[in-house]
This record gives C-alpha cells, structure tokens and sequence, in this order.
C-alpha cells in the first residue's frame, strides 16, 4: 500500500488532509486523476460511510479546479440537474458524491434520471489489509492519548474489515484512554472494546 502513486498527489498538507491510496481505492482515484478524458464532465463517487470519499473530492477539486456535490442523493433535483448542465457549458469536471449508486437513488425527473445512468460511476471499496493497518496507524497517531507500539497490529489482526469498524474503535480507545488518562495498552484495548459492545477481541 502507498500513501501518492499517482501523478495527481492526494495529500493536501496545508489543509491537513490525506487520503491513502491502495488497491481498494486505486481505481477510483485513477478514474479522478484522468478526468480530462471522461465523456461527459460529471462522474459520480461511491464509497462506504468513512472510507474518505468526501476528503477525496475535496482534494479533487483543489487539484483540478471542479466543483463536486457532497452528498447528492440526497440534493435538490432541479439542483444538481443545472448543475449538470452548467459543468458541460463551462467544460469543467463535476463530481457527485454519495453512499450508494445512482441506480438506487430515487430520482423523479426522467431528464436528470437519464443523465445520472450515463454519467462514470467509481466505486472506494471496504478496506483491504494493507489499507486497514494503515488506517489504524493513522487514527492512533492522530489521537491524543498515547498507545503503545503492537496495538494497531493487535487490532488488525481481529478487526472487523470496514472504514466504519476501524474509525469507532480508535474513537473509543482514544476517549477511554484520556478519560482514565491511561496509555492504550493491549490489556486496556481488550477491556475497553468488551465492555463498549464493539467486540469481544
């Protein structure tokens, strides 16, 4: 797993955010990287709840110029149909962004019903191993309270494999631990996700 192998660089440092690239993610970030041969100037992005979709089209847009829609299926119709036809007229990339596929959406105009069915749609799949320890080496560095050095690998080896899982894990380990103002040690991990429901690990 690599953090930018790509020739569109996904971190943005000023803005303190990164998106981390692996074959869960490659192809869809393949798919942004190359927007200026999409066949239409809208392309629609799915992905699980926290698996980085929105930091993605942030960076996007940053690195293009675009404009992108977080959260469409739940947008105004009228909305995101002129939005539509405003990235055709102005020749600039457009990304939707939502949990589930357009197929699923519920969408009453035909007109903006045909456009979604003809429009790329790129997928961020649930995390796979490498990507998952990577996740949990970064929630815990970014956390506040200390941890010590074999968790992350003590917690990929028994985590549940979704972008959801990982992130209220480390949110729960990261309150306990500085509610009790105590080192997150394997012991402690082991307690504290028992007794939260998240698992017995």
């Amino acid at each position: 797993m690599s953090q930018i192998s790509l020739p569109l660089d996904w971190t943005s440092r000023d803005k303190g955010e990164t998106f981390l690239l692996s074959e869960s993610n490659r192809l869809a970030v393949r798919h942004l990287d190359h927007w200026g041969i999409w066949p239409v100037r809208i392309s629609i992005l799915t992905g699980p709840t926290k698996s980085g979709r929105s930091t993605l089209g942030r960076l996007f847009v940053r690195k293009t110029g675009g404009k992108m829609i977080d959260d469409a299926r739940q947008a105004d119709e009228e909305a995101l149909f002129h939005a539509w036809n405003n990235a055709q007229m102005g020749h600039y990339p457009l990304l939707l962004i939502a949990d589930l596929p357009p197929a699923m959406w519920d969408i009453a105009l035909p007109d903006l019903r045909s456009r979604l069915a003809a429009a790329p749609h790129v997928s961020i799949e649930e995390p796979d191993d490498a990507l998952a320890l990577a996740l949990l080496e970064k929630g815990l560095a970014d956390c506040g309270a200390a941890y010590s050095v074999d968790l992350a690998a003590f917690l990929h080896r028994r985590i549940e494999r979704s972008y959801a899982a990982i992130a209220a894990t480390v949110a729960c380990l990261n309150d306990a631990a500085l509610s009790q103002s105590r080192k997150i040690s394997v012991p402690f991990a082991k307690e504290v996700l028992h007794k939260s429901g998240l698992g017995d690990i």
